[in-house]
């Protein structure tokens, strides 16, 4: 017999979605979980999570698309959740040179779409929707806001940043008028498990790191100063399965990430050692990159946003971590794991999709 669950996750097959479903029935909850493509990236799933030691008895598959109202849920499928209490949005499409559209309809519409199903749960305690460090520390974004003033937004960050910071400000306004108990989770930059360094993701401050590794990173973009904030996926995904039980507040953000993170030119340096490679000699502002052609500087121009020298608060996330038992995993110890990792996997390319971590260049449902 079918264990009835409380908990649902969306984009289970991303990066954070798995390590979190994993985390969940760790803890023995009974989750469900929405995966688009039927039964065959359920099964691979269920094979990832028995490869790492997790039972899967009291997982629930089912198929979804965010991208639909209602989640494209068949009736019966809605009754399967009806017990469903906490939902955790970890959908949405990662990559950088999205189109516009293609960007909204998961991380602006699909949003939106998990929390509008979630707040038809009868006993719905919490969503959970994931943003990002950046995203949230932005200056408030009105939804819906002005076309001109988007226009501007996706010209200034692309696709993929813009679409986040609308489909921030779209959860947090819908919630506030429907009264849909909300929790947004700001991670920093996910990187491998504390202990193996596995996480299934090459994009970002990976791209970074095979850039490194391959002899392709002559100098750096930011300054001395620029601080791209990790946080283990481990103990990201802890965090998470704590939230429902510690936030009661009709609305809560929490930014996590490891405040210990070395600067990036730290970072870069302590990697570069670490792996046996030349670290790049120079670093060069952002403007004096943008300007230079991307076939010389190899960045893409996307990335450039999330060079800065900001810093964020994380109080409310360390309060909850305390009550929760948790605490970061040393910061160095988990980047050299996680590097050695990536080399390993020879970024991506050692491995099939789902076979030790799903490659994540779309985490949607």
């Amino acid at each position: 017999m079918e264990t009835k669950p409380e908990t649902l996750v969306v984009g289970a097959t991303g990066l954070i979605g798995r390590w979190l479903t994993a985390e969940l029935l760790a803890q023995g909850r009974a989750v469900a979980v929405t995966v688009r493509g039927g039964s065959c990236r359920g099964a691979e799933l269920r094979t990832w999570l028995r490869e790492h030691d997790v039972d899967e008895g009291a997982l629930t598959v089912i198929t979804g698309d965010i991208t639909q109202q209602g989640l494209g849920l068949d009736p019966g499928d809605g009754e399967r959740l009806s017990s469903v209490r906490d939902v955790f949005n970890a959908a949405g499409v990662y990559r950088f040179g999205l189109g516009r559209e293609e960007a909204r309809r998961a991380n602006v519409d699909g949003a939106v779409n998990v929390l509008r199903w979630a707040g038809t749960c009868p006993d719905l305690r919490r969503v959970v929707h994931i943003s990002g460090y950046r995203v949230g520390a932005a200056d408030p974004l009105p939804y819906p806001a002005p076309e001109d003033q988007l226009a501007r937004l996706y010209r200034r960050y692309g696709s993929y940043e813009a679409s986040k910071r609308e489909g921030d400000a779209a959860v947090r306004a819908i919630a506030a008028h429907e009264g849909i108990p909300l929790t947004v989770v700001n991670p920093a930059t996910v990187i491998g498990h504390s202990r193996t360094g596995e996480a299934g993701q090459y994009l970002g401050l990976a791209d970074l790191v095979e850039q490194l590794w391959t002899g392709r990173l002559p100098a750096l973009a930011g300054t001395r100063r620029t601080f791209v904030p990790v946080v283990t996926v481990d103990h990201l995904a802890r965090f998470l399965a704590a939230v429902p039980e510690h936030d009661d507040a009709p609305y809560r953000a929490h930014w996590v990430l490891d405040d210990a993170t070395p600067p990036l030119p730290d970072l870069i340096g302590l990697l570069a050692r670490h792996l046996g490679v030349r670290a790049p000699p120079a670093v060069l502002p952002v403007g004096l990159v943008r300007r230079l052609p991307r076939a010389l500087t190899g960045v893409d121009p996307e990335t450039l946003t999330f060079l800065s020298e900001d810093r964020y608060d994380t109080s409310s996330a360390d309060a909850l971590a305390r009550a929760a038992g948790l605490s970061h995993p040393p910061v160095r110890d988990a980047a050299r794991r996680w590097a050695d990792r990536l080399v390993a996997e020879r970024f991506g390319r050692a491995q099939p999709p789902l076979n030790g971590g799903a490659h994540p260049r779309s985490s949607l449902p």
